[in-house]
């Protein structure tokens, strides 16, 4: 194949050629080659950059310029250059938070971990470099300023966050899904996108959760229970598929209701709050009164038991008595019967304040307290007295 349009030699043959009819010689381009015909603007003329090459190399090559033997040397270093560079090319670095998956022919060939490091170069063998000790975030449910690589800030996602509850309430739920690599070859080769992986087993897990439980422990008491839950649930789907993905937490970012109907739901958990706020209150008025209630109660029946055995007893013991003094008069009727006269004069006598008044004397009657404890006598006794005749 010509590269000279016909003018001159081969590619490999010197520059020149009979002169075009005019008399001119033949123009040089701009690396200052004889005519080679036209070219692209701009652009060097191939066959003079191979040519310039060859001069170049024939420098490098012992033995001198020229001849079948400094070819042959120059290929030869050539090829020596060829294969030593082939071979550096063989280093890499493994970086500390990195693992190296060394493939030979395509195929897990071992591990490699932080360090210099050496393997048969392309296309023998190659190295994947994942991270494995960096904490990768998936969000579901919405979509972080970060995550969307913009400054406009996150965006909601609908057909992912909105999740239907166990009393059958719509939701809307925002989470983030942490997790790293625990072994690389399974990471790279098990699964085509392990983090949509990660994101779809995550969201069926919190569905299922979420599908199980009412929306007020939901937004109130469940939120780390659903967590771990989620994490759990999750784990399991991906070791069942094998992706060597570890999660090491499940975070809920916002669980409220969905937007077209917070208000009404906000005005049904006042309502509700002020029903449990009543509530608590008869509760403690309950717990207040009720106890009282039970203690005056038990208060009473003991008063009454005890009542009733004093009763009981004194009945018990005048019975007793009863029978005693009928007994002693069965055997001593006189002596009885005066002992009893006594004793009820006594009784009579000790309740009852005593006067002794004289129908035989006039005037003034002498007054004896018979009682200890009366000192004058009273006064239904002196309006008794007669008055003293005048003389």
């Amino acid at each position: 194949m010509s590269w000279n349009n016909g003018n001159g030699p081969g590619p490999w043959g010197s520059p020149g050629g009979d002169p075009p009819p005019g008399g001119k010689g033949p123009d040089r381009g701009p690396w200052g080659g004889g005519g080679r015909g036209p070219s692209a603007p701009g652009l060097p003329d191939l066959d003079e950059l191979i040519a310039r090459l060859q001069q170049g190399a024939r420098r490098f090559v012992p033995g001198g310029a020229g001849g079948p033997r400094s070819n042959g040397r120059m290929l030869a270093l050539l090829g020596m250059v060829a294969v030593a560079i082939w071979l550096a090319s063989g280093f890499y670095r493994v970086q500390p938070e990195e693992q190296g998956v060394v493939l030979r022919f395509g195929a897990f060939r071992g591990y490699t971990y932080p360090g210099l490091r050496y393997h048969i170069p392309w296309p023998v063998e190659s190295v994947l470099l994942p991270a494995v000790t960096r904490i990768n975030r998936v969000e579901v449910g919405f979509r972080s300023a970060e995550d969307l690589r913009s400054q406009d800030g996150g965006r909601e996602v609908p057909a992912e966050a909105l999740m239907l509850t166990g009393d059958e309430n719509i939701i809307d739920i925002n989470f983030s899904v942490l997790w790293r690599i625990k072994d690389a070859a399974a990471y790279l080769f098990n699964t085509r996108n392990p983090a949509d992986t990660v994101r779809a087993a995550a969201e069926s897990t919190m569905r299922q959760v979420i599908g199980r439980t009412p929306i007020q422990p939901a937004l109130t008491e469940a939120r780390r229970q659903i967590e771990e839950d989620v994490t759990a649930g999750t784990q399991a789907i991906l070791d069942q598929y094998g992706s060597g993905v570890e999660i090491n937490r499940v975070q809920l970012q916002k669980v409220d209701p969905p937007p077209a109907v917070i208000e009404s739901f906000r005005d049904v958990q006042r309502a509700n709050t002020d029903a449990e706020r009543a509530r608590n209150e008869a509760e403690s008025y309950r717990n207040d009164i009720v106890p009282r209630a039970r203690g005056d109660a038990a208060r009473i029946v003991a008063e009454g038991e005890g009542a009733k055995q004093a009763t009981i007893a004194e009945a018990a013991g005048q019975a007793q008595r009863f029978l005693s003094v009928y007994q002693a008069y069965s055997v001593a009727k006189d002596i009885t019967l005066r002992r009893l006269y006594i004793e009820t004069m006594q009784d009579i006598l000790t309740k009852t304040p005593s006067l002794v008044v004289d129908d035989q004397l006039k005037g003034i009657v002498p007054y004896l307290p018979l009682d200890p404890g009366t000192s004058r006598p009273p006064a239904s006794a002196e309006a008794a007295q007669p008055a003293a005749p005048s003389r």
